[in-house]
C-alpha cells in the first residue's frame, strides 16, 4: 500500500531543497512530536549513496534508525530511495505559485496502522514546512 502526503512550502526551491538535504538542517526538523528528536543524520546524495537519521525519544526510553539508498536523483526535483527494510520512497519538489509543492509517496510498513503512519510522515513534513518558513 502507498501513502501520500504532502505541503506547500511558502519559500524558494533551492532553500526547500537545501533545507531537505542538509544534515543539519535535518535534525533541527526531522520530527512527528515534540518528545522525539533526531540526533544523528548523514547524506549522500548521489545514486546509490545513502541516508541516515537517528531518531530517538528525548526522554532515552527508545529510538531508531531510518536509513536507506538513493536510486535516482533529480536535482531540485525528485529523490527516489529505498529505505532500509526494503519499501520505497519518493520525494517530489515543484514549484507552484506559493512556493515549493513536496510531496512523498512511501510504501507502509505493515507493523503499524496505515493512517497512523500517514499522520506521522505528514506531522515531519508540516515540521519541515514550519522549519523552512520560519528561515526565509
Amino acid at each position: 500500500m502507498k501513502i501520500t502526503i504532502e505541503s506547500i512550502v511558502k519559500s524558494d526551491l533551492d532553500r526547500v531543497w537545501q533545507t531537505w538535504n542538509t544534515p543539519e538542517d535535518i535534525k533541527q526538523w526531522n520530527t512527528a512530536s515534540e518528545d522525539w528528536h533526531t540526533t544523528e543524520s548523514s547524506v549522500d546524495l548521489v545514486e546509490g549513496g545513502k541516508f541516515s537519521s537517528r531518531m530517538e525519544a528525548k526522554d532515552g526510553s527508545m529510538g531508531f534508525d531510518f536509513w536507506g539508498t538513493y536510486t535516482k536523483i533529480v536535482e531540485k526535483e525528485l529523490i527516489e530511495s529505498t529505505m532500509g527494510d526494503g519499501r520505497s520512497l519518493s520525494v517530489r519538489f515543484e514549484a507552484v505559485e506559493d512556493g515549493v509543492k513536496v510531496t512523498e509517496v512511501f510504501e507502509a510498513e505493515t507493523e503499524n496502522d496505515p493512517e497512523m503512519q500517514k499522520q506521522g510522515w505528514q506531522s515531519i513534513l508540516n515540521n519541515f514546512t514550519v522549519y523552512v518558513e520560519s528561515r526565509s
